[in-house]
């Protein structure tokens, strides 16, 4: 009886949603209808231009010292870029150093320079690591004080010194053990 609750109950639900969800997407495929599906790839790099294959064959951009090439330029173009594109063409003597800078920076975001410099990410690092050794320390000290028992008795040096010389007298392991290295006729450890 249950389970004819349960599938009549899942039956009408699902003749409920139905009819939703029909017009939730023909909504949808009427807002889109108007616009043309252009290319993907264009839509994510906007108006940059793509100039190789690039590390794996994505048009995405990254400055790599091992992989020196992306595969798109850095900046948009732009119709001050573009003027210099066009000045480009002709004799580089006659591009300024601005200029010159001006079109590597817009193929580029930095230089092999700026990408080797260090970043002194190595002092926070250091810095999280001695904050964790610190903490570590001190869950050691309160776990010593709060939660370990005391040491036994047997662990005062008092008690291991008169351990040891009830052993001797016991002559516990007289051939290779600790009697053996022992001298009882002059009282002292053999040398």
């Amino acid at each position: 009886m249950a389970n004819h609750l349960v599938r009549y109950a899942a039956q009408q639900t699902k003749a409920r949603i139905t009819p939703a969800i029909s017009q939730v997407r023909a909504a949808h495929d009427h807002a889109h209808e108007h616009h043309a599906v252009g290319d993907p790839v264009k839509a994510v790099i906007g108006n940059r231009e793509i100039v190789g294959f690039g590390m794996n064959g994505q048009p995405n951009y990254i400055d790599r010292v091992d992989f020196p090439l992306p595969a798109i330029r850095y900046k948009e173009v732009t119709p001050d870029i573009q003027v210099l594109k066009e000045k480009e063409k002709g004799d580089w003597n006659k591009l300024t150093i601005e200029e010159k800078k001006a079109l590597y920076r817009a193929s580029f975001c930095q230089t092999f320079a700026e990408i080797k410099a260090p970043t002194g990410e190595w002092k926070s690092i250091v810095g999280y690591s001695l904050i964790a050794c610190s903490l570590a320390m001190w869950i050691y000290i309160w776990m010593k004080k709060y939660v370990y028992a005391p040491l036994p008795k047997t662990f005062a040096p008092e008690w291991q010194q008169a351990q040891l010389e009830r052993m001797l007298d016991m002559q516990i392991g007289p051939i290779e053990g600790l009697a053996s290295k022992y001298d009882y006729e002059k009282g002292r450890w053999k040398e």
